[in-house]
């Protein structure tokens, strides 16, 4: 118990630090909000490798490249879906060429597991925060955003509170132990409950917000649940160690990943 003291403190702080710099990002927009954001695609998308390449020959130059011009096509809020694609297809075929001089000099190659290890990083991570970076140009993309990593913040303290309190029934064992029923039903109302905050603090209509609460409080959880199941194939605990108290940045931001993605869908395609 000694050392839980120092533990929480320097979690707090890590986490005050975090919250202040996405936030600070979003205010701010334009290209503050695509340094942080692209700044934590990228650094998430290195411990994602350093990770996948314990067993799968990656050609992580390639990922970098991709990873860049995905960002890079959000840039003002000028979303390129078929500059997207085109990158993420033209990327696959230079690691395939990549693995046929290997095989030809070598004798051996790892094609098919090298495009899906490479390319994987860049859609489950880079193109969710391509996302969140088109959502700061709609014309509610800052209430927008800030709704979506406070539902989220708020999901990940209630699912952990109440899981720890009066967990009883695990929710998947067979990936993350400690994940229960009742931490998952705490979270979903911890989501809606900052959710109801926000509209109420800042006088606005329910309608469309609710729905990023109804997305953050479910999606996120299993996006968090996805990134374990990652963790627990691959025998590791975290994904890194770069915040301090909180593991890595994958490990932050793993279920912003999937909320932020869906919502950019609703808003954008389905509203």
């Amino acid at each position: 118990m000694a050392g839980s003291a120092p533990e929480f403190l320097l979690r707090t702080v890590s986490g005050a630090f975090i919250v202040g710099g996405i936030v600070g990002g979003i205010y701010f927009g334009g290209w503050v909000w695509f340094g942080v954001a692209s700044v934590l695609a990228l650094l998430s998308l290195a411990e994602f490798y350093r990770l996948m390449g314990r067993y799968v020959k990656l050609s992580r130059g390639i990922g970098y490249l991709c990873s860049l011009a995905v960002l890079i096509s959000s840039v003002e809020g000028m979303l390129r879906p078929v500059t997207v694609v085109l990158t993420l297809v033209l990327s696959g075929y230079a690691i395939l060429m990549i693995e046929m001089w290997r095989r030809q000099l070598t004798g051996q190659s790892d094609g098919a597991r090298n495009v899906g290890g490479t390319l994987s990083g860049v859609l489950l991570i880079v193109v969710p925060w391509m996302c969140m970076i088109v959502l700061r140009y709609f014309p509610t993309g800052t209430l927008i955003l800030v709704t979506v990593f406070v539902c989220t913040w708020g999901c990940d303290v209630m699912a952990y509170l109440v899981g720890r309190r009066w967990g009883r029934n695990r929710l998947c064992d067979q990936i993350s132990p400690m994940k229960t029923w009742e931490g998952f039903i705490g979270g979903a109302v911890g989501s809606m409950f900052v959710n109801a905050a926000v509209i109420y603090f800042l006088e606005q209509p329910p309608y469309p917000l609710f729905i990023i609460g109804l997305i953050c409080g479910v999606a996120g959880q299993f996006g968090d649940l996805a990134e374990s199941l990652l963790k627990r194939e691959l025998g590791v605990k975290d994904s890194g160690h770069l915040i301090p108290g909180h593991g890595g940045v994958l490990d932050r931001f793993d279920s912003i990943l999937l909320n932020g993605l869906l919502t950019y869908l609703v808003f954008e395609v389905i509203l």
